[in-house]
């Protein structure tokens, strides 16, 4: 069976990208062509896919460990090697275009978080990213907080404007209109 084949039918039964890449790799089958194989079953486009498993190929498929394949696709999974990406409306785009502008306002962001919202992006899911950033605050020496601040304030106006915006973003605008009167 097309290793492809084989994950797609793996993940339609209910198992997690780094499952699916996990049981291709215990059949015996070498790392990059399995996480090829997930991102193919997945639908991520090719280019895309190249990419990212270039960037993790020497650490995680180039000399794989026996019997770690479990942990081999837990990693790739938390690389977001298997996110699959959203294709963003515009006011969506204008939305992560506000997030850039309030990411530089921050004056530095940690790497982690970095990735995580980058995820976020790749993923469509911003409500998340405008509830982390809400709950993050500039740096005191480098950041600039007005901008900050009032940059989350439009993000969070316009995505409380989508259809059934989650009642989380509500709460979050307030807190970054109270945040922006006070700088």
């Amino acid at each position: 069976m097309h290793l492809a084949t084989l994950a797609r039918h793996t993940l339609s039964r209910g198992a997690t990208p780094a499952a699916t890449y996990a049981l291709l790799a215990r059949l015996g089958h070498q790392p990059l062509p399995c996480a090829e194989a997930v991102c193919v079953a997945l639908a991520i486009p090719a280019a895309e896919t190249t990419r990212r498993l270039a960037e993790c190929h020497d650490a995680l498929l180039a000399d794989p460990r026996p019997n770690a394949e479990s942990d081999t696709g837990e990693v790739l999974e938390a690389l977001g090697v298997f996110d699959v990406p959203k294709q963003l409306t515009p006011t969506e785009r204008t939305v992560v275009a506000h997030f850039l502008t309030a990411i530089d306002a921050m004056g530095g962001i940690r790497p982690g978080h970095q990735h995580g919202l980058q995820r976020w992006f790749t993923t469509g899911n911003l409500t998340a990213a405008y509830l982390s950033l809400a709950a993050t605050h500039p740096l005191p020496r480098t950041g600039n907080p007005a901008t900050y601040w009032t940059t989350l304030v439009q993000v969070g106006e316009l995505l409380t404007t989508t259809p059934n915006p989650d009642p989380r973003i509500r709460y979050a605008l307030t807190h970054c209109r109270t945040q922006a009167t006070r700088t």
